[in-house]
């Protein structure tokens, strides 16, 4: 008898391991296709998701109407801006006195009223420079790509294939927390920074109304403290280290002679 409860023992042991090593083989099959996945989505792919977000944004806030100061404004102050490497943009204004804007990957650029309250016209150029700037060095196709490797309710959407589906509710949500909620590196901020500092420059602007635009964001939140009502934490939240920044983009713009020290 004992000898055998010893076999079934062992036998159980066995079987055990053996559904172990399936599931853990099940999940290392599923991360690689994950992964697989999140690294051939294509362009199209990633600008008609995004799209397809922003088209759900757009249709949940209050867009400023084209013969509304605010959208008046931001016209004229993006005149000429029609596209980033031949990628079409379009622009709009929410009514909110939040102060934020963001780029995504689609061309889609909105600039919420609060921060046109906020700053000057060359001042949020240079915040919409820097936000552009994240879609045209391909950090925003990044952010989707991650949200692909980190959210389970994006799995099979991306393909080999070219093949761009329609996403539902909570897809586009998970999406779109992750593209516009994305922590970027300090190389991405540097880089960013950098391209809209020379977006100004391309533009005929000074760009130490970038400077003048992250001092004044920093100096509401800190005036305003962590419950800022005003939003601005919103933006500051994903654009970490901006007394660093401040100072790396102040060194750049003494060293092109913008910035004169006595």
């Amino acid at each position: 008898m004992k000898r055998i409860l010893l076999v079934l023992t062992v036998a159980v042991m066995t079987t055990s391991c053996g559904v172990l090593a399936n599931v853990d083989a099940s999940r290392a099959l599923y991360g690689a296709t994950k992964a697989l996945q999140a690294a051939t989505i294509t362009d199209e792919q990633v600008q008609s998701y995004m799209r397809q977000y922003v088209a759900k944004l757009d249709a949940s806030n209050k867009i400023c109407a084209a013969n509304n100061s605010y959208s008046r404004r931001l016209a004229t102050l993006t005149k000429g801006l029609t596209d980033v490497d031949g990628l079409p943009l379009n622009f709009k204004v929410y009514q909110t006195n939040q102060v934020n804007a963001f780029a995504c990957a689609d061309g889609s650029v909105r600039v919420y009223s609060g921060l046109m309250d906020l700053l000057t016209d060359d001042e949020v150029l240079g915040v919409i420079g820097h936000e552009i700037g994240h879609v045209a060095l391909k950090h925003s196709k990044k952010e989707v790509q991650n949200a692909y490797l980190t959210s389970a309710v994006l799995d099979g959407l991306a393909s080999t294939s070219t093949t761009i589906a329609t996403l539902t509710d909570s897809q586009l949500g998970a999406l779109g927390e992750a593209a516009l909620n994305a922590r970027y590196s300090k190389k991405q901020e540097n880089e960013a920074d950098d391209y809209g500092y020379e977006f100004l420059k391309t533009h005929g602007k000074n760009p130490v109304a970038m400077i003048k635009s992250f001092q004044k964001m920093l100096a509401l939140k800190n005036a305003s403290g962590a419950k800022s009502s005003s939003g601005v934490n919103q933006l500051l939240s994903s654009h970490p280290e901006l007394e660093t920044r401040i100072s790396r983009i102040t060194q750049k713009a003494i060293a092109d002679g913008y910035i004169k020290v006595k």
